[in-house]
Parts: C-alpha cells; sequence; structure tokens
C-alpha cells in the first residue's frame, strides 16, 4: 500500500510539473497584448510601440528650438527631470503636481521663480496617469483604483499617507491607465479603457465613468469609448468633450481618432462595433450600422493617439484663442511612417464643421522623434504648459502682443 502511495504520489507530482511547464509554455509564447488583433498577413510587420526611455533627457540635451509655434508665440523650457512627465493639475497654493505612467510616480513642481523645484511625492503606484486636485486634496488615479491625499500642499517633504476613495475598478492592464478631473457637478471624471486592442469588453469596460468625491455614486456617463485619456468640459455650455484612441491593425490610414462630445449621459460611441463614425469593424461591426452609434466631432488623423484635451480660458494669447480646444498627440507607432507628436487646435464654429490646425509641432523630425507631447495645462497668466513624457519634460509657451 505504501509503496502504491508513493507512486502515485510521483505520478501526480511529474504531471503537475508537465502541467506547470505546459502552462508556461503558453504564458511564455503568448504575444504581446499590442499585438492582439494583428491579422495573419501582418505577422512580419516590424512595428511596435516605441520604447519609453529609461531616464528623463537631460536639460542641456532638449532642443526646444525645434519646437514650432504660430508668429509671436515662444516656447521656452520650465522644467525638466520629471521622468515620463504627464497629466498635470494645480494646488491651490500654485503647486504644479504631475503624474507619471511607466515611472509610477507622482511629483510635485515648485515654481521659484527663475527655476523649478521638483519633488518626488509618491512612487512605486501602478501606472498612476490621472492627477486631479480640489479642496486642498490632490486625487490620483492608478488602474483599479483612485487615492488622495489631503493637505498635501503643506507637505511636500513628507507627504502623507494615500487615502482610499474608490477601489473596484478593473485590473486590466491594458487601457487600464485613467485619466482624472472634476467636472463642473463637482464629480470625479475617468474613463475605463477596454481590455484589447479589438475586442467585445465586457460592460464595466470602454467607457467613461463618474463618482463622487468620496467614492460613492458610481455611474457610467458614456459607452463604446475603446480608449479616452483626455477629457474636458467646454466653458460655456459645459458639454464634455474627449480625444479617442481608435483600433490598430486595420492600416496605416484607418481606422481615424476621433474628438467626441458628449450631449446626454448613456450615448454610445461606437467600439467596437464601428470605428472613425462610418467604419464598420470587419468582425464586430456583422449585423450593425454606423447610424446605431454617436458620430464623432472630428477625425483627428489615424493612429496620432490624441491625449491632453483642454479649452483655453486665458487672456494672454490672442482673442480667437479663446475657447479653442487643445489637442495634444503623442503620436502614432502601428503607422509606416509617423504622424502626430504635435498639440492640434480646434476651434468650434456653430453650424459648420471645427477648424483644426496645427499649433505646435517639431518633436518629430523626419521619421526621427526626441519628444512626445502628451498633456496642456493653462496657466495663471494665460501661458500654456506642454508636458512630454518621452524627454521627461514641460515646456511653455507664451504670447506676447
Amino acid at each position: 500500500m505504501r509503496r502504491m502511495t508513493l507512486t502515485s504520489l510521483a505520478v501526480a507530482l511529474t504531471v503537475g510539473a508537465l502541467l506547470s511547464a505546459f502552462a508556461w509554455a503558453q504564458q511564455a509564447a503568448a504575444p504581446p497584448p499590442w499585438k492582439q488583433g494583428q491579422p495573419s498577413n501582418m505577422a512580419d510587420s516590424t512595428l511596435a510601440p516605441i520604447p519609453q526611455p529609461p531616464a528623463p533627457m537631460a536639460a542641456s540635451d532638449i532642443p526646444v528650438d525645434k519646437i514650432k509655434v504660430p508668429p509671436g508665440f515662444k516656447v521656452e523650457l520650465w522644467a525638466a527631470g520629471l521622468n515620463n512627465a504627464r497629466a498635470m493639475t494645480w494646488g491651490d497654493k500654485g503647486t504644479l503636481f504631475v503624474s507619471s505612467r511607466v515611472a509610477g510616480n507622482v511629483y510635485a513642481v515648485v515654481d521659484k521663480g527663475a527655476t523649478r523645484e521638483v519633488k518626488t511625492i509618491a512612487s512605486g503606484l501602478n501606472l498612476p496617469n490621472g492627477v486631479a486636485f480640489k479642496d486642498g486634496t490632490l486625487y490620483i488615479a492608478e488602474v483599479s483604483k483612485i487615492s488622495k491625499m489631503p493637505g498635501i500642499e503643506d507637505k511636500l517633504d513628507s507627504p502623507p499617507a494615500m487615502e482610499l476613495v474608490y477601489d473596484t475598478l478593473p485590473k486590466d492592464l491594458p487601457h487600464g491607465w485613467k485619466y482624472l478631473a472634476f467636472g463642473p457637478d463637482g464629480k470625479l471624471y475617468f474613463n475605463i479603457g477596454a481590455p484589447c486592442n479589438i475586442c467585445m469588453p465586457p460592460d464595466t469596460h470602454a467607457n467613461l465613468s463618474r463618482v463622487n468625491p468620496d467614492g460613492i455614486g458610481f455611474e457610467y456617463v458614456a459607452h463604446g469609448v475603446r480608449n479616452s485619456v483626455g477629457f474636458d468640459w467646454h466653458p460655456v455650455t459645459k458639454q464634455l468633450y474627449f480625444a479617442t484612441h481608435a483600433r490598430d491593425w486595420m492600416g496605416d490610414n484607418e481606422p481615424s481618432d476621433k474628438l467626441d462630445v458628449v450631449t446626454k449621459k448613456g450615448q454610445h460611441f461606437g467600439y467596437p462595433y464601428c470605428h472613425q463614425g462610418d467604419m464598420l469593424d470587419p468582425e464586430f461591426g456583422k449585423g450593425h450600422s454606423c447610424k446605431e452609434f454617436t458620430p464623432p466631432l472630428l477625425k483627428t488623423g489615424p493612429h496620432v493617439a490624441g491625449n491632453g484635451v483642454e479649452f483655453y480660458t486665458g487672456s494672454m494669447f490672442p482673442p480667437e484663442y479663446k475657447n479653442r480646444i487643445f489637442l495634444t498627440q503623442r503620436g502614432s507607432w502601428n503607422r509606416s511612417e509617423k504622424i502626430g507628436f504635435r498639440v492640434m487646435m480646434v476651434t468650434l464654429r456653430p453650424g459648420a464643421a471645427p477648424k483644426y490646425e496645427v499649433f505646435a509641432q517639431g518633436w518629430l523630425q523626419g521619421q526621427e522623434i526626441w519628444g512626445r507631447p502628451v498633456y496642456t495645462k493653462q496657466m495663471k497668466d494665460g501661458s500654456l504648459l506642454i508636458a512630454d513624457d518621452y524627454a521627461g519634460a514641460i515646456y511653455r509657451v507664451s504670447y506676447q502682443r
């Protein structure tokens, strides 16, 4: 009996080891998430996401003079050394809080006039792309939770512990990073991206959502949103405008990314059935019509990766800039010739299509990049900050009459 038991145990251990090895081999052979949806005829494609540099670029190496803006505007380096600088939000006392995604940090930038001091106030976080500030409290969105740091501006050198606000968000890493902002209604808005390039997402994904600052009252605002990591509200109408990243692996020139607007709660913007407002997905679009879904306000270009969306409300820039949208495009990877890597302007025109034009460009030189603009943030004096997650820098754009 003892010999039979030992034999059975040995067999069980052997089978278990084989199953574990098989599972490991399957996992090791699985393609990375960004390859999901790649057609078989593109299996040998060399297209791949642009890797993030291991460290921010030294201030002396940043070629600010290559950034081109309209006549009368001036670009200068405002801060450097912020590894993977992403979204920005102002504190009540003039501190600029800056998120990262890859680095997992949150920074505080203290303006000392001629110089800026950068402090790391949180580290080791899970893709903390979203930051928002209200009533003395900094809110930080990671993949599956939102936390807050009360009274942070008085404790930059000894940051308070992060307090949990909401922690029941999906844990999927693909498109799991959040943008975070307070709406005119005082609620915290954020995105929950599709957990894939193209798939039938669960009802919990591919949406814009909101929750009260105390973590209660969660609700969905918009559906069919593949991945939006930037939005803002019109200063007059208070309608929500947001950028949307379209799917990959359908070719160089389609589908187009979008600028969308929420006109009523619960609208569906097409994903995964319809792309760019007029193109059915070859798999998930069967049996559907694009007329079933809310069309985009604007097609912004294929694979441009629009991130930051901000209405200009300052008085430094010429009067025609009032209520224009700055749309920051991080730039393409799923395209044989790169596009994006710029800040665009969108001028809304009642009864006519929006005017769409370049505001700042130069991060892309030929087919080589040295930076990737991701978000803008207006300063109190009306100048504009631009965060560059690739160079790890923030630029200031000003205008002299």
